[in-house]
């Protein structure tokens, strides 16, 4: 039985002001309870495909519908972890204190359990800013699972962790899935980790090349025409 589809993306396309392509005619789908990786070289519009999804950045051209509606409709059905948080590292804010700032509304129980389902429940009354890379991404975890989202999108969650926490880290990701019943939208640089990890994944490099399963999808010729001649794929078990 096919999943309802919970996100439709039709002939989108992305340009600066300057004239300067992103994205070119970028079509695809995804269902609901997918692991999906979005995967491509460095400057190939990932992170813009991700921020339109969201609903942070609005396409040139073509359509997007997230849970049937346009993005900026959907927005407090969906959870977006950045690559990185620019804040003041020196300002006196603990992890709880930042999580109750950002969802007033929150119980503080709440607020524990979720520390707890993401192993960080010792980091409660921590400094936000003395926190490593691998803690941080985590809290941010925390604080979008905290507007209960029925998706998730995550840009480049691994990166600046090193290749133990990398392998936690994607552990973690469907640990969140069964949890929290989310569909889970990664931008990755790592393609090693995709056919354990993933249930879909969507290539690029400013144009489509690929969307479907991993086994189905990641063949020689597209990994060629995504990175070159020189790149291959190693199975990584998670």
């Amino acid at each position: 039985m096919d999943m309802p589809k919970v996100i439709e993306v039709k002939k989108i396309s992305f340009a600066y002001r300057n004239g300067d392509s992103v994205l070119n005619n970028i079509s695809f789908s995804i269902e609901k309870g997918a692991r999906v990786m979005i995967i491509g070289p460095n400057g190939s519009g990932k992170t813009t495909l991700l921020k339109i999804m969201a609903g942070l950045l609005l396409p040139s051209n073509g359509n997007v519908l997230v849970l049937s509606s346009k993005p900026e409709k959907t927005r407090n059905k969906i959870g977006y972890v950045p690559q990185k948080l620019d804040f003041d590292k020196t300002f006196p804010m603990t992890v709880f204190e930042f999580l109750e700032f950002s969802h007033p509304k929150a119980m503080k129980r709440g607020i524990e359990e979720t520390l707890e389902s993401l192993n960080i429940k010792n980091l409660t009354m921590s400094l936000i800013g003395q926190l490593s890379a691998g803690q941080l991404q985590r809290v941010l975890i925390v604080r979008a699972l905290l507007g209960n989202p029925e998706i998730l999108f995550l840009d480049e969650p691994v990166s600046g962790i090193d290749i133990a926490g990398e392998q936690n880290f994607y552990e973690l990701m469907k640990d969140i899935q069964n949890k929290y019943h989310v569909t889970i939208i990664t931008v990755s640089h790592e393609i090693n980790v995709v056919t354990s990890i993933a249930t879909q994944v969507i290539c690029i490099n400013k144009n489509m090349h690929c969307s479907g399963t991993p086994e189905k999808t990641l063949t020689p010729e597209v990994i060629k025409k995504l990175y070159g001649a020189d790149v291959s794929l190693y199975k990584h078990k998670c």
